[in-house]
C-alpha cells in the first residue's frame, strides 16, 4: 500500500512536469516553432476545434511559419483564430495557406515571456508540492489506521520529499533552459 502511494505520487509530478513542458513550449521565442500554435482553437462548424487537426504546420524558415488548411474553406476561420489568440504576430492569407512572420523580439517583449515561463514554472511547482501534501496526508491516515508503523510513515514522508525535491529542481533547469533560450538574440 505504501509503495503504491509513493509510485502515485511519481506519476503524477511527472504528468505535472509534462505539463510544463508543453506549457514552456507554447511560449514563443525568436525563432518559428509549430508548438507556438498549439493553444489555438479554430471555431469549426460550430466546434471548436485544435489548429492542428485541422491543418498542417510547416517551418520554411527559421522566421516563418505556414500553415496549410486540409479544407479550403475554412482558411478564413483559422487566419481570425490566429489573430485572435494574441500571439504576437501578424498572419497572412494568399486563399490558399497562411504565413505567419515572426518578427524579432523586443527586449521588453523577451522579458514578458521569461515572466510567463517563470510563472508557469510556479504553477508546476504548485502542483508538485499538492501531489506531496496529498501523499503525506494519506501516508498518515495509513498510520493511524494502524496500516504502517510511525518509522515506516517517517521513512515514506522522506522519500516523498526527496521525490519532490528531485522534480522541482527538474522545474527549475526547464524554466533556466527556456529563460535563456527566450533571451538569446
Amino acid at each position: 500500500m505504501s509503495e503504491s502511494v509513493l509510485k502515485t505520487s511519481e506519476d503524477k509530478m511527472k504528468k505535472s512536469i509534462d505539463s510544463l513542458a508543453r506549457e514552456l513550449a507554447s511560449i514563443r521565442t525568436g525563432a518559428a516553432n509549430s508548438s507556438m500554435l498549439d493553444r489555438v482553437n479554430v471555431e469549426y462548424y460550430g466546434a471548436p476545434t485544435p489548429l492542428n487537426q485541422l491543418a498542417s504546420i510547416s517551418i520554411p524558415e527559421a522566421r516563418m511559419l505556414v500553415v496549410t488548411p486540409y479544407d479550403k474553406s475554412s482558411v478564413d476561420s483559422v487566419l481570425k483564430a490566429i489573430q485572435m489568440a494574441d500571439l504576437g504576430v501578424n498572419p497572412t492569407s494568399d486563399g490558399t495557406l497562411i504565413r505567419i512572420s515572426i518578427p524579432q523580439l523586443t527586449e521588453e517583449r523577451r522579458k514578458e515571456f521569461v515572466k510567463d515561463a517563470r510563472k508557469e514554472g510556479e504553477n508546476a511547482k504548485v502542483a508538485i508540492r499538492n501531489v506531496r501534501r496529498d501523499s503525506n496526508d494519506e501516508l498518515k491516515a495509513s498510520e493511524k489506521e494502524g496500516n504502517i508503523s510511525e518509522d515506516e510513515l517517517r521513512s515514506l514522508t522522506e522519500s516523498v520529499q526527496k521525490l519532490t525535491d528531485k522534480h522541482i529542481a527538474e522545474i527549475d533547469v526547464m524554466c533556466n533552459a527556456k529563460e535563456k533560450d527566450i533571451l538569446e538574440v
